[in-house]
């Protein structure tokens, strides 16, 4: 792995390394930046572009312990930040745009002239879902539109509902939203499906599933939440509206982290690999926690989780060098 380039005229000289350094925030970066606090480590975290994480984007959140009548995402995250503050960390809005791991302190540059020294470094920047990239998707994403079935699904108890998507996530999605809906449409652009025969077969068995083949959303529409989507058949291009209360796209998610292709070695998707319990990577005093480095849970809870252990690994480093 070759040494990723620093941008000109960025002098580290006399700069004093900070003991944490915290790589994008959300449920796992805003709980290692509080364990890190509550262990006299200092931790800095930079939030990057959207601060909170995806959870910036719900509106509802009831499956996070401890909220009884549940919270809004964007009032979650900032209580997250708060406790983190309380305890210490120093939490600036800013965005790691170029960083050299060949050695510690590790070298870092923020918005691409601010230079940063890290004897550890945890990665929480996260994942992106993947969207159709419609207008009036993003118009009334929390509000009838989500990328997480398990995240939003009870909601919806007793309508009819509309997901996108052909590979296994999909069929996973589908089945359970089958738990809390009336009936639930697949729209799946071509004539075959891309999931594992079995998780096909569940879905062909669910007398609540109907699959919509060879069909495209090309609008959504409802003025202040979801009423129905605009559907396209890419073979004979003719159109028609279907009445729902919700649409879930399960096209995949992408991780956020390109920053490390250099350095930090990733599975096929670009997940963060991380040693066998634990957030350690291949890099000693770099940690990755979050959906940086899970793309199996997804959710707020187990971020969290990670995030605790990236805190706790990077103390017991920093206590052993």
């Amino acid at each position: 792995m070759g040494l990723a380039p620093l941008p000109e005229g960025v002098s580290f000289e006399g700069a004093t390394p900070h003991q944490v350094v915290i790589i994008g925030s959300g449920p796992a970066g805003y709980t290692a930046a509080l364990y890190a606090a509550r262990a006299n480590l200092n931790p800095v975290v930079y939030t990057g572009l959207e601060p909170g994480g995806q959870l910036t984007t719900t509106t509802d959140v009831e499956n996070y312990p401890g909220y009884v009548d549940g919270v809004l995402g964007p009032e979650m995250m900032e209580h997250f930040k708060a406790q983190a503050e309380r305890f210490g960390a120093d939490v600036r809005f800013g965005i790691v745009s170029h960083l050299d791991l060949s050695e510690r302190p590790f070298r870092l540059v923020v918005d691409e002239e601010e230079p940063l020294l890290a004897e550890t470094v945890i990665v929480a920047t996260g994942a992106t879902a993947r969207y159709l990239g419609l207008e009036n998707e993003k118009r009334l994403l929390g509000r009838g539109v989500s990328a997480c079935a398990t995240c939003d699904g009870a909601f919806f108890r007793g309508v009819d509902l509309a997901i996108v998507g052909g590979g296994d996530t999909a069929m996973e999605e589908s089945l359970f939203l089958t738990r809390f809906a009336k009936k639930v449409w697949l729209i799946h652009r071509r004539e075959a499906l891309r999931a594992s025969r079995i998780m096909q077969q569940r879905v062909f068995d669910n007398d609540k599933i109907q699959i919509i083949w060879d069909t495209i959303v090309t609008d959504v529409l409802g003025r202040d939440e979801v009423e129905r989507v605009r559907l396209r058949n890419v073979k004979t291009g003719a159109e028609r509206d279907l009445a729902v209360k919700g649409l879930f796209v399960a096209i995949g998610h992408d991780p956020n982290t390109g920053l490390f292709k250099s350095w930090l070695e990733m599975d096929d998707l670009g997940y963060i690999k991380t040693m066998p319990d634990s957030t350690r990577t291949n890099i000693q005093g770099v940690f990755a926690c979050g959906d940086a480095q899970d793309h199996t849970y997804r959710q707020a809870v187990t971020a969290a989780g990670t995030g605790c252990m990236a805190a706790i690994d990077a103390e017991r480093f920093l206590a052993s060098v």
